[in-house]
């Protein structure tokens, strides 16, 4: 096996790793929230506590890999998380405020993981030379399935979360750092390059980087409330039973992790611009269906195409911020602040507009989004090397 080969098996890994262990948390906080006697109110801004880690550490994450490289940044931020997770098991015991100092210090350390590991993903594509990322991500998906149903099951068998989390925190803890040891040396410096081009803050300037980053906050907002609001949409706005609407969630998912194991071949075949704004226009194309079809059968069709519109939007333009694997830490860092912003913003969004409107209704906001984001695929252009290196700074202002 040569280095590419397990370099991208470690990837696999650590994404399936951070999809799991993701959801084996999410899927206990109905017992989390018991244990703290929380209404529901209090519990919206306690697990808002770990996407403020996040937000945090985001843009931080740059200059952590540059300078550590992506297995060192990866086996660190997996040990934070880990170590943040343990925390909120304990504090199931001891109180809130333990268990919100648990919940940012995981958020923090996921947020740098999960740059290290697209940072990663774009080298090993490049050393591969064709595209995966999306399957990566994939692999994430598919791990939130297997968190998702141990969760299932700890209920079900009546572990007591702090028991069950423990277990996840030490797997994590220490699964993930042997895997990333099959890393490739992925943000290392190039001396022979200019400094000021190196910083990682330097790509907060650079025009193309921030069009990608819009483009993948455009995609992740789709991305987004399709996940959180397909199932109520389907309820309040066609009559759909509770099963309906979770199904309406599930096709959705389905579709969304089927069109990022398979749609790395399109890509490959008719290039990222071309199948990038193609796959906005099948989203949008699918939100409007569901908006305005005439029955939840009609819905569902249009449930799979936004769900397969939305799939390779957020991967690529996280591929196309690495395009020059001497500058993608601070690039890939960059978009990925900008692009979760939208997995904030879009829920409560569309949840302040679906009061006066209805949730159903509040969708055509993503349609909208989706229309821009087409506009905005050409950003993900590949670079040439004939280009300069600073062709896409943002001149000074006079």
């Amino acid at each position: 096996m040569n280095a590419n080969q397990r370099a991208m098996r470690a990837v696999y890994a650590s994404f399936l790793l951070n999809g799991a262990g993701t959801a084996s948390m999410l899927s206990r906080v109905p017992q989390i929230r018991d244990a703290l006697h929380l209404r529901p109110g209090p519990l919206g801004l306690l697990l808002l506590v770990a996407a403020i880690g996040s937000l945090v550490s985001l843009p931080l994450a740059g200059s952590v890999v540059y300078r550590f490289g992506s297995a060192r940044t990866a086996m660190a931020m997996s040990v934070t998380w880990a170590i943040g997770l343990a925390i909120v098991a304990i504090g199931t015991r001891v109180g809130t405020p333990m268990v919100a100092i648990g919940l940012f210090i995981a958020g923090f350390g996921a947020g740098q993981w999960d740059v290290a590991q697209n940072v990663e993903g774009a080298a090993v594509e490049q050393g591969i030379g064709r595209s995966i990322m999306a399957r990566f991500h994939a692999a994430f998906s598919i791990g939130t399935v297997i968190g998702a149903l141990g969760g299932v099951a700890m209920n079900a068998l009546h572990v007591d979360p702090i028991w069950h989390l423990l277990t996840v925190a030490t797997l994590i803890g220490t699964g993930v750092p042997w895997q990333v040891r099959g890393f490739l040396p992925a943000g290392a410096a190039d001396e022979d390059r200019d400094a000021e081009q190196h910083d990682p803050w330097h790509a907060w300037t650079e025009r193309r980087t921030l069009l990608i980053g819009l483009f993948v906050l455009c995609m992740a907002f789709s991305e987004g409330t399709g996940n959180d609001w397909l199932g109520v949409a389907a309820i309040d706005g066609y009559g759909a039973s509770a099963a309906l609407g979770s199904f309406a969630y599930v096709a959705f998912v389905v579709a969304m992790t089927t069109g990022r194991w398979f749609g790395p071949r399109v890509l490959d075949r008719y290039g990222r611009v071309t199948v990038l704004r193609a796959s906005a226009l099948c989203a949008l194309v699918g939100v409007v269906i569901v908006v305005h079809g005439p029955s939840l059968a009609t819905a569902i069709v249009g449930v799979l195409l936004w769900g397969l519109g939305s799939a390779l939007g957020f991967p690529t333009g996280i591929s196309a911020a690495a395009d020059d694997p001497a500058r993608s830490a601070g690039r890939v860092s960059t978009v990925a602040t900008i692009g979760y912003a939208a997995f904030l913003a879009g829920p409560s969004l569309i949840g302040t507009v679906g009061n006066h409107t209805g949730v159903l209704r509040a969708l055509t906001i993503t349609a909208a989004v989706l229309a821009l984001g087409a506009g905005l695929a050409s950003a993900t252009r590949p670079l040439q090397s004939a280009i300069p290196a600073d062709a896409a700074t943002v001149p000074p202002t006079p």
